[in-house]
This record gives C-alpha cells, sequence and structure tokens, in this order.
C-alpha cells in the first residue's frame, strides 16, 4: 500500500533526531556516522528544502515547515506517512415549481475524468470549511449562495483491484441554498455544471457511489457522517 512519503532515510534519521529533542549539533546528528561530506549533503539539503536551520550557537532546529512535517513522521520507522486529503463537497439546491434541483457536475479532470457528481473542492492551509465552500462554489459555478449548511462528513476510501488504496478523502458535506449568479455551465478546470432532479441525477452514467444516500443526508435535520470503501473502477 502506498502510505508513505519518499524520503532519504539519512534525512529520515535527522527529521527524527531533531522531533525528539529541541536543537542537536553536528556530530549528536551524525548518529549512523556517515562520511562527513555525506552527512553534510543531507542536512544542506533539508536547509534548502526549509524544515532545518542552523542557531547562532551552531546547532540546528526545525524550522515550523519542518515540524508540521514531523508532526506526520512516525518516529519508530523514521517514514513520513501519507494522509488523507480534506476538502468539501457541494450539493447546492433549489425548488423550481415545486421540484428540487441539484447542481450537478460532470468530471472533466483526472481522477474520475468523465464521472458525475457534485463539485468538489481541497481545502487550503489555513481556510474553515464555510470559506472554502463559498470559494470553490463561485469559482466552478460562478454562483454565490446566501445559505450554507455543514450537513455531515464523509470518510472514502477507494481501492484498486489488487486492494491498494488510491485514494483516501474526507469531505464536508455542504447544502447551498438561496443561490444567485449566473451559472457557469463548462469550467475548463474541473468540469461541466447542469441542473438536475433527483431522477435525472441518479440516472446519469459514471455516477459517484450513493448518490442516493447523499441526497437523503443532505435534506436531514442533523449532519450525518458516512464512511466506507469503494472499488475504484474509473480511477
Amino acid at each position: 500500500m502506498r502510505v508513505e512519503i519518499d524520503l532519504h532515510p539519512s534525512q529520515a534519521q535527522i527529521l527524527r533526531d531533531l522531533v525528539l529533542k529541541p536543537s542537536a549539533r553536528f556530530g549528536e546528528l551524525n548518529s549512523d556516522k556517515l562520511p562527513t561530506d555525506h552527512f553534510s549533503f543531507h542536512l544542506k539539503r533539508l536547509q534548502e528544502i526549509g524544515w532545518i536551520r542552523k542557531k547562532e550557537d551552531g546547532a540546528y532546529e526545525l524550522t515550523d515547515d519542518g515540524k508540521h512535517i514531523g508532526g506526520r513522521l512516525d518516529t519508530e520507522t523514521a517514514k513520513i506517512e501519507r494522509q488523507a486529503k480534506v476538502g468539501v463537497s457541494l450539493v447546492a439546491v433549489r425548488q423550481v415549481g415545486g421540484v428540487w434541483q441539484y447542481l450537478a457536475q460532470e468530471r472533466l479532470k483526472q481522477p474520475y475524468y468523465g464521472y458525475h457528481g457534485f463539485v468538489t473542492g481541497k481545502i487550503r492551509w489555513g481556510m474553515s470549511v464555510l470559506e472554502t465552500a463559498a470559494r470553490e462554489l463561485q469559482e466552478e459555478t460562478g454562483l454565490v449562495a446566501g445559505k450554507m449548511t455543514m450537513m455531515g462528513v464523509m470518510h472514502k476510501t477507494d481501492l484498486g483491484k489488487d486492494g491498494e488504496v488510491l485514494d483516501d478523502k474526507f469531505f464536508f458535506r455542504v447544502r447551498c441554498e438561496n443561490l444567485s449568479g449566473e451559472l457557469k455551465e463548462n469550467d475548463p478546470h474541473s468540469g461541466r455544471n447542469f441542473w438536475c432532479t433527483r431522477e435525472e441525477l441518479l440516472a446519469l452514467p459514471n455516477q459517484f457511489p450513493d448518490l442516493d444516500k447523499v441526497l437523503e443526508a443532505i435534506h436531514g435535520d442533523s449532519p450525518v457522517f458516512i464512511e466506507k470503501t469503494y472499488s475504484a473502477e474509473g480511477f
């Protein structure tokens, strides 16, 4: 399973040592007793990346970015672990003649090119769920929601034929209502957007799984948590 980010073992060892202490000197960090030029190369590389820095007293310490990476480090194996992605899934709704309609999107980028579902987007560093929802809705559809409600969380893990994890995501599901603006029907960076009824949505080809359960949850009175593993046939 692809669960770790590759990093040279010597660099991972340096990070691990600095995770477990406030600072350390050159000799303390070179616990594997590498030749000085080899160890200096790895130490300098981590400085260039911006994960460690040299203090005025000559010792080395983690930078803020280094501490962030260190938080993902398994201190027993000295491996940086992959973590699940976090994003929003936007279910924009409206009523036309008393009939509920939903803003669907045909995804026109990889992975899952050509699949149908709802607008999604990554939560950027330091941004709240609803801030992300407002940004993604406007950027991908041209619409603005007068009301947004967080209606649950979905943990979706996609497996390949051999059982390997291909994708792992947490989606905050947001209901978007009272919409204004002109719909952007085609976004070259994401997909094709269109309104459809529940029946039309569930009849679309190449659907993301459990759209019917999403629609039930989006009209509920309280947030719903869904956690499932799926076969990633269209990945």
